[in-house]
C-alpha cells in the first residue's frame, strides 16, 4: 500500500511541475495510476478538483493563471483562452480579473467558462506563460464586439507599447475574420479615423482648446509607422501629451524620442505638454498654441 501511495506522490509530483500543478485524469491514467489511487488522492486532499477530469495537485496554491489554464484543458484539444480574459493575461486590459474565456472547437462547456465554439486559425494562436492563447492582435479583435472606441484606442495603445502591435497585424487577423463583430469601429480606430482620448490629460487638453476656440487636433493616430498624441496636419504641429501612466517605461521614453525625430523630419513643429502645462498653467500653453495656429503654413 505504502509502495502504491508513493509511486501515485511522485507521479503527481511530476506531472504537476510541468502545468502550473495542474494534472489531467488521462495523464494520470497513462502514467500507471488507478482509478482507485486517484479517487483515494482526492479523499486525502491531495487531488483537488478544477474541473471534470481536471485536478490540482493540494499543495498548488491557486491563483489567476493556474485557473485560466485549467479553464482551457477542460474545454477540450485545441482550446484557447480567448476575449476579454486573453486581453487581461496580456496586461492590455485593466480592472478586475475577468472570469475565464475560451475559445474552443469541442462541444465542451466547463461550469463557469465562457465558451465560443470555434477553430482558431493557426496564425492567431500562441502560448504565454505557459497557458494556450490567442495572440496579442486576436485578443484585440476579440474584444472589439463589446469595446468603445475610446476603450479599444487604450487596449490598442497598451498592445502598441507593449508588445509592438501595428495596424497591419489586426487588420491580417481581420482578414480572417470576415464577420468579426466591431470590426468597422476598430479598423477606424487603428487607423486614426476615429477620435480616442486615452487619458485624463489628453481630455483635458481637448477641453481646454474647445474652450479657447482653437482648432482641434486629430487624437492618437498612425504617423510614420508611429502613434501620435496630437497632430494638426495643416497647421505642421505635433503635440504629445506625457501623462505617467503611458510615458513611464524606458521603452515607451524611447518611442517619445523617435516621434519627435520623425515629427521634424516631416516638417511638424513639436511640443511636449506634461499635467502641469493642463490643468496648472493653462494660460502659458493658449499662448504657445495659438501663436503656432494662428495661420497656415506657406
Amino acid at each position: 500500500m505504502a509502495a502504491q501511495i508513493n509511486k501515485a506522490e511522485r507521479v503527481l509530483a511530476r506531472l504537476a511541475t510541468q502545468r502550473k500543478g495542474l494534472v489531467e485524469r488521462d495523464e494520470l491514467i497513462a502514467a500507471g495510476l488507478t482509478r482507485h489511487q486517484i479517487a483515494r488522492c482526492l479523499r486525502n486532499g491531495v487531488l483537488w478538483p478544477d474541473y471534470e477530469g481536471i485536478y490540482r495537485v493540494g499543495h498548488c496554491a491557486p491563483n489567476l493563471e493556474t485557473a485560466y489554464l485549467a479553464a482551457v484543458l477542460a474545454s477540450g484539444k485545441g482550446a484557447l483562452l480567448s476575449g476579454r480574459a486573453a486581453a487581461y493575461l496580456y496586461g492590455i486590459v485593466r480592472g478586475a480579473a475577468p472570469k475565464p474565456e475560451v475559445t474552443t472547437p469541442t462541444q465542451r462547456r466547463p461550469k463557469g467558462v465562457v465558451v465560443h465554439r470555434a477553430l482558431v486559425h493557426v496564425l492567431d494562436t500562441t502560448v504565454y506563460r505557459d497557458i494556450p492563447v490567442v495572440t496579442v492582435p486576436r485578443a484585440v479583435v476579440d474584444m472589439a464586439a463589446g469595446s468603445t472606441p475610446g476603450e479599444l484606442a487604450e487596449l490598442f495603445h497598451h498592445a502598441v507599447v507593449k508588445f509592438r502591435v501595428k495596424p497591419h497585424h489586426v487588420e491580417a487577423v481581420l482578414g480572417r475574420r470576415a464577420n468579426a463583430k466591431g470590426a468597422q469601429t476598430l479598423r477606424r480606430v487603428i487607423h486614426g479615423d476615429e477620435r480616442a482620448l486615452l487619458s485624463v490629460l489628453e481630455r483635458g487638453f481637448i477641453a481646454l482648446l474647445r474652450a479657447e476656440g482653437l482648432p482641434l487636433p486629430r487624437t492618437n493616430i498612425p504617423e510614420d509607422g508611429h502613434w501620435v498624441d496630437c497632430r494638426w496636419p495643416e497647421y505642421r504641429l505635433t503635440a504629445e501629451l506625457d501623462s505617467y501612466e503611458f510615458h513611464s517605461t524606458r521603452h515607451a521614453w524611447r518611442l517619445d524620442y523617435q516621434r519627435e525625430r520623425k515629427a521634424r523630419k516631416r516638417g511638424d513643429e513639436y511640443r511636449r505638454y506634461v499635467w502641469e502645462d493642463v490643468f496648472e498653467d493653462p494660460e502659458s500653453t493658449i499662448a504657445d498654441l495659438r501663436q503656432l495656429l494662428s495661420s497656415l503654413p506657406s
